[in-house]
């Protein structure tokens, strides 16, 4: 099958760059993803990109599609989508993989290739609220030794997601993927504390060992220096190791002033399949990382 041609839309005009703003760069991969979801991500995304335009942060802006080799019509739909952007929004450009290899080599095609200030891993199913990337890029300007910027997320009925995690134990992995809710109940301490419940639920920025990949806003020369995500990994973990990577480079924070809607779900509640790429994943970074069983 020949891949759709390369589909982009022109950014429109931005406002006069100040000597603080920069240039952010965004990857967002996908395997025949919701498209309604994607484009309340990209809708939101040019939302909160205005909003930092207007405040001198943002200078400039690029969007990377990076298609996993879905469908062909799902590809055809996609290359639509991208066509009937308006003009004067988005700069968006799609890379069409001939081949799945995974969530953190699909991402590295765009690292690799960065000359951005800052870049932004996101999922097709997050939403940015319209100060996020005001937010999120006003940490980063203001804090040299920070590299990385986690937020604030509300799942899809509006309860606080706990993105961020400690080091993972085995029994943790255990009881989050596959103990019944009874059973869970009676860890309940040492699930949230593996959530860092305690330090991500007020207001105050906090340092972290562990972001998701699912909104990763970090400093592009750190992202390429420790060569982006480790492709060993082709689904699940390979934010965990990248984040354990990047932390010999510099602070990873959870700032609740930057804050998105996160409509994804737990690798338990999307099948078998997902199961066995959550274990087989999880038993690559404990062999890499080391193990924590208990």
């Amino acid at each position: 099958m020949l891949a759709p041609p390369r589909a982009t839309a022109t950014i429109g005009a931005m406002a006069a760059p100040s000597t603080l703003s920069v240039q952010l760069s965004v990857s967002i991969v996908l395997h025949d993803s919701c498209l309604s979801l994607l484009h309340r991500t990209l809708s939101s995304l040019s939302v909160a990109a205005g909003q930092a335009q207007e405040s001198g942060l943002l200078r400039g802006l690029t969007v990377t599609l990076v298609d996993n080799a879905s469908g062909a019509t799902y590809r055809e739909q996609l290359a639509a989508l991208v066509n009937e952007w308006p003009s004067d929004d988005l700069r968006l450009q799609c890379e069409w993989q001939s081949t799945n290899r995974g969530f953190g080599p699909g991402h590295n095609v765009v690292i690799r290739e960065l000359d951005s200030d800052y870049h932004l891993v996101l999922n097709p199913d997050v939403e940015l609220q319209p100060d996020t990337l005001q937010a999120g890029l006003s940490v980063l300007q203001s804090h040299s030794d920070i590299i990385l910027v986690s937020p604030w997320a509300a799942g899809g009925s509006g309860e606080q997601e706990f993105l961020c995690k400690d080091y993972p134990s085995a029994l943790v992995l255990l009881l989050r993927g596959f103990a019944p809710l009874a059973v869970r109940r009676l860890f309940r301490r040492r699930l949230n504390a593996y959530e860092l419940r305690d330090r991500c639920s007020g207001k105050a920025r906090v340092e972290v060992l562990i972001a998701s990949g699912c909104f990763m806003l970090a400093r592009t020369a750190e992202l390429r220096a420790v060569g982006g995500f480790n492709e060993q990994f082709f689904l699940y973990f390979e934010d965990f190791d990248l984040s354990l990577r990047l932390k010999n480079k510099g602070r990873l924070v959870f700032d609740p002033s930057v804050r998105i809607v996160h409509h994804g779900g737990y690798a338990a509640s999307k099948g078998w399949r997902h199961l066995r790429y959550f274990v087989a994943s999880g038993i690559r970074f404990f062999n890499h990382h080391g193990w924590r069983w208990i």
